[in-house]
Parts: structure tokens; sequence; C-alpha cells
């Protein structure tokens, strides 16, 4: 990933907090045709000593697993806040029109090599694990146990666990660190006028 020094983020728990806020990653790996990408919710899980894993799960259907290039390491791409933005937002655009469009976003890049785990009970936790963590923000969280026992078994059957132990993090925050302080206070204000959570997300003081 291209990542200018201004725009780079390292701090651990920068980088933790929006894998764990958007889970939904691009896992890239590598097969024997070629390049795969899958769409998979992550789990990140980390250890007193620093180290960190990514736990989830694919259909068994999907050959990505049966495939998979093991002497090559897993990309796995956590896509946070992202926004257009404007140059009407600049006043310096104002003030002599050199101003063009960009977009703002922050994303992480975690790497690592990747294990295919088939082990039922290490299944089932993960399972439950992904689902305590999405549904606790409901007034009535669904669990696990909530559905039949037998047809639990058979959904856990049809898939497989995947974990990547992450050996490199990297995070990119573009937030219009570049500009001058008066265009950052100008796409604040427009990032703030839209409204949206998403875009809110990427306003940070001037």
């Amino acid at each position: 990933m291209y990542c200018p020094a201004h725009f780079a983020e390292s701090r651990p728990e920068a980088l933790h907090a929006l894998m764990r806020e958007h889970p939904l990653a691009t896992l890239v790996t590598m097969g024997e045709s070629g390049l795969n990408a899958d769409h998979v919710p992550l789990i990140l899980e980390t250890a007193a000593d620093g180290s960190a894993v990514l736990r989830g799960h694919v259909a068994r259907a999907n050959p990505m697993w049966k495939t998979l290039r093991a002497d090559l390491e897993a990309l796995a791409i956590f896509h946070g806040p992202e926004a257009y933005i404007t140059p009407s937002w600049y006043p310096t655009k104002r003030e002599h029109g050199k101003a063009v469009p960009t977009w703002n976003y922050a994303v992480v890049h975690a790497r690592g090599p990747l294990r295919i785990i088939h082990d039922a009970d290490w299944l089932r936790t993960q399972v439950e694990s992904l689902t305590q963590r999405q549904e606790s923000a409901f007034a009535e969280p669904w669990a696990v146990s909530d559905a039949p026992a037998d047809y639990i078994e058979k959904m856990l059957a049809a898939i497989v666990g995947i974990e990547l132990a992450i050996t490199s993090l990297e995070g990119k925050w573009k937030t219009s660190q570049n500009q001058p302080e008066g265009n950052r206070a100008g796409v604040a204000a427009g990032l703030g006028e839209l409204g949206k959570t998403d875009s809110a997300a990427l306003i940070r003081p001037g």
C-alpha cells in the first residue's frame, strides 16, 4: 500500500479499534490459479505479549481453503470510514482556484500465515464469539443456543475455520493532513454537514 509518512498510522490501539469496529475484512490469498479475494468477518484476539490473531470461517464449499498456498502470507484489509472530499470545502479554492477533489479514508492491512481449522469445538467457539460480539447491540440478542442443536451441527459442518497470525500491521488514515489548516477546517465542517456517521468519523481537529 502506498502510504506517505503524513498518512501513516502505527499506534496499535488505533489499528485494533478500527479492526474491531469494522470486522468485515477483504481477505486476499494466493491459490493454485492466482489471487483470491473473500469478504469475511474476522475477530481480533490479542495477547498480553502483544501478539495478535484474526479468527473467522468460510464456507466449506469455498475452494479458497483447498487451494491455499500455505507458503505465502495472506492479507486482510479492514475498511474504515471513507468520504469524497469536494474542493468547494477549501478556502484556497475560493482564493486562487488551485484545488482538486480527493477521497479521505482509513484502512488497516494485516498480514500473516493463514491456518485452516476443521476442529468442531474451535468452530463452535468462533461462531459463538462472533455472534455474541455482534448481537450485544440488540435489546434481545440472539444466541447460537437459540437454534435447534441438530441444525447448528449441520451448519457447523458446512464451514471451515481460518486463523491468521498477524506478523505485520499497517494503517493509513488519509484525513487531509497534507492540507493547510483552513482547508482542514473546511473539510471538517463539510463532513459534519453531511450528517453521515461514516463521514463524521473522518473529522480530526486541525
